[in-house]
This record gives structure tokens, sequence and C-alpha cells, in this order.
């Protein structure tokens, strides 16, 4: 695994700078006879491939997260886009992890996040806030996955943040202790909610939510639908190695 950080740029920049790179580095690859592949979970076992995604608004030119008065450097405006993010969270996740292999990723234990939650230090949680303060000031959602398109993730996540400023969305406290730890009945006592499962269960949440839906437009979301949907009944249906070595020689 090889850990690529962009400069950072406006989110269609961006998007277009992350295609470009799948694509140099696929051919670079090829050209010494490997093959790169951004696949979510590639290995069990290991920890598999995130696209985390750092983001910021501008205003007037200058950085509309940014606070000195706020203990985490953090404007009002940006909490309400942490806020907008956690609510819309399970919404746009299959737009952010679209294969049925990005759920082999979000699991507990190898670094990827599975609990709806923020914190300035906690990197078991979906929201992180970077040490960065002023012009750098910014939150790192940790979920997405390199098999997305890029194009349609920042659209959904930023119009969840923006429905967060919206309705003035305020978040809930940080959490600082280790999610992964935490039992059942505390995550419940402190609202911590999962991401979805399966794909499956994230093309239901995603319908369910009508903020990304309608960022998506009608035309995407009904080519996504019949694509995703046959995507997740071909391995439904398919019988995998694990359920052979499972249940072959004992029934």
């Amino acid at each position: 695994q090889h850990e690529i950080d962009f400069e950072y740029d406006d989110a269609l920049t961006t998007a277009d700078r992350l295609v470009t790179f799948k694509f140099v580095t696929r051919v670079i690859a090829d050209m010494h006879g490997l093959h790169a592949t951004f696949m979510p979970k590639p290995i069990y076992g290991i920890n598999g491939s995130g696209m985390h995604t750092h983001l910021s608004l501008s205003k007037d030119g200058q950085n509309a997260f940014a606070d000195d008065s706020d203990e985490l450097g953090l404007s009002k405006i940006a909490y309400q886009f942490i806020a907008g993010l956690l609510a819309h969270a399970r919404g746009f996740t299959a737009i952010t992890n679209p294969l049925v292999n990005s759920y082999k990723r979000l699991v507990p234990g190898y670094e990827a996040p599975v609990y709806i939650a923020w914190s300035a230090k906690n990197r078991s949680a979906l929201i992180r806030v970077p040490a960065a303060r002023g012009k750098a000031s910014r939150v790192e959602l940790r979920s997405p996955d390199p098999s997305c398109n890029p194009y349609l993730a920042f659209a959904a996540i930023v119009a969840a943040g923006l429905d967060g400023i919206k309705k003035g969305l305020v978040p809930p406290p940080q959490v600082t202790q280790n999610i992964y730890h935490m039992t059942v009945e505390e995550r419940k006592e402190k609202g911590i909610d999962s991401l979805p499962g399966s794909l499956e269960e994230a093309l239901e949440c995603f319908l369910a939510d009508k903020v990304i839906v309608d960022a998506m437009g009608p035309h995407v979301v009904d080519a996504f639908l019949r694509a995703k949907r046959a995507e997740w009944d071909a391995y439904r249906t398919q019988v995998h190695q694990w359920e052979l070595d499972e249940y072959l020689a004992r029934y």
C-alpha cells in the first residue's frame, strides 16, 4: 500500500486529479508488469485502502471554517457542516463506498471508521478535526474509499455539509474514547450510530435520504441504482469459497 496526498484545491479540480492519478498509476504499473488496484479491501486481515477526504469552505477568499477563538479553531459554520455530514452519513455511504467489497473494509479493528461520530484526535471516529489551524482549518471524512466516483462522492459530501449549515444543525459532543472499545450500551447512550454494513443496506439508506438523492439528480440515481442492485444480486447469489470451506464437508 502507498499513501498519496494531493495538494488541496477546489472539489472539481481535486476530482480531476484523482481520476488522472488512478489512470497514470495503472499505466505505469502495467509498464513494469504489475497491476495497481484501488479495490478497498483486496486482502483479508489487512487494513483496506481508504480515500480520506479533507474539506473546508471559503468565503470572500477566507477559510470559512476558521475561528481562532474556538478551542479547536473551528467556526460555527464548520460545526454545522460537521453536523450535516453526521446526519447524512448513512445516506451518502452508497456513493462514497459503492462496491460490495467496500463493506469488507468498513469493519471494526482495521483503522476504517464504522461509527458515526466526530473527534479532534480520535481516529476511530468517522470525522476527525486535524490539528492545523487558521487558513488550514478543516475536517477529515475518513469513510470514502478509492473505488468511488469522486465527482459523485464530493457532490454528496458537500450536499450533506451544506444541509447542516442551511438547517443550523449542531453536532453532538465529540467522542474522545476509542469507539471500537465501547460496548453497545455505551454507544447507544452516546447516540453513536453505525455506517451501513453492506451495499444492500447502504442503497436503502441512500434512497431514504432526500438531500443526497436530490443532490445526485434523477438520471444518476436511476443509473446508479440499476447498476448497484445488479451488483448486489450477483454477489448475493454467488457461492463463495468461504462457504465451500465452511460447509461442504460438514454438511
